[in-house]
């Protein structure tokens, strides 16, 4: 007769297939509870922030808004002591004053001679700023950091302080009352601003680049514009925006060159409603203001989704 015998097994050995243990319930909330505590955290530091990014917005909003809504209240309240904050008197006749009023210059011609003004002044410059800036940047010739420091030293001279030599040289080369003329001024002001900033954005892409390009088949030339120039429109557009803003709303040039009535630009033509012998028409200037600011709105809101697109766009192959 054959005696079996059992081996006893060990308490603390398990089979493979046996799952394992799994760590305490209450310990693992713990410890997720205080991560998540620990991420709701608030800091002081953040509330302060926020608090002043609002209030720095209020305060950069307020008047525009107020410019509007002035432009739908009768002058007579816009004048009065009692604020409104609101256009609870609800009217058009201010932009139908500034429309079609006949006591002053038409709002259209001063709007076109705004327009062929600006597109001028951003084309020409934007030209010109980009291939001067490629010069700078890309080549290494005699005169180069001199180029450079006289951009900043003309960058430093105020406008207003050549008036008078700009206002004889238009006057010689019969422009005054030009857009030709005003475009002209307006390129030469904008135009260091531009080929600096314009530099920035080109010495930021790598020559390197364009070479891998040109290592892959492409030409030189077929090279900057498939990889350099999709790097360097955001700041084509960035300077155009400037460009367009300084065009815009530029004043002392623009009363001076431009005296003839049928010749006003959009600030100068604003000028009008602000007369010595009669009561200045507030709620109309409002409108009026209302209307000049529009266009650059629009500009801007057309433009700002390409400002930073396009960064990095053909920088990487595959």
């Amino acid at each position: 007769m054959t005696a079996v015998v059992s081996t006893p097994t060990r308490p603390d050995s398990a089979s493979p297939s046996a799952p394992k243990s799994a760590p305490p319930s209450g310990r693992a909330t713990t410890a997720a509870g205080g991560r998540v505590a620990r991420r709701r955290r608030i800091r002081p530091s953040s509330i302060v922030l926020s608090a002043v990014a609002v209030i720095v917005f209020v305060l950069s909003v307020f008047p525009v808004y107020w410019m509007v809504n002035s432009s739908f209240l009768p002058n007579n309240l816009v004048r009065g002591s009692v604020p409104h904050f609101f256009p609870d008197e609800f009217t058009l006749r201010n932009y139908a004053l500034v429309l079609f009023g006949d006591t002053r210059t038409p709002f259209l011609p001063a709007l076109l001679n705004s327009i062929g003004t600006t597109v001028i002044t951003v084309g020409v410059a934007l030209v010109f700023a980009f291939l001067a800036a490629l010069a700078v940047t890309r080549f290494r010739f005699r005169g180069r950091r001199s180029f450079v420091i006289a951009i900043l030293v003309v960058q430093m001279i105020p406008g207003e302080a050549m008036i008078i030599s700009t206002y004889r040289l238009l006057e010689g080369w019969n422009l005054l009352n030009s857009i030709i003329g005003l475009s002209l001024v307006y390129v030469a002001t904008v135009l260091p601003f531009t080929i600096w900033t314009l530099r920035g954005f080109v010495n930021g892409v790598p020559a390197e680049l364009e070479e891998a390009a040109m290592i892959d088949g492409c030409s030189r030339t077929g090279a900057f514009w498939r990889i350099t120039f999709p790097l360097l429109a955001p700041g084509l557009i960035a300077t155009g925006v400037f460009g367009f803003i300084q065009a815009w709303n530029e004043f002392v040039f623009a009363l001076v060159v431009m005296s003839d009535d049928s010749a006003h630009t959009l600030p100068v033509w604003l000028r009008t409603f602000v007369q010595a012998n009669t009561t200045t028409n507030w709620a109309a200037i409002m409108a009026g203001s209302t209307l000049v600011a529009i266009p650059v709105v629009v500009f801007f809101l057309i433009v700002q989704g390409r400002m930073t697109s396009g960064l990095v766009s053909g920088a990487v192959k595959g």
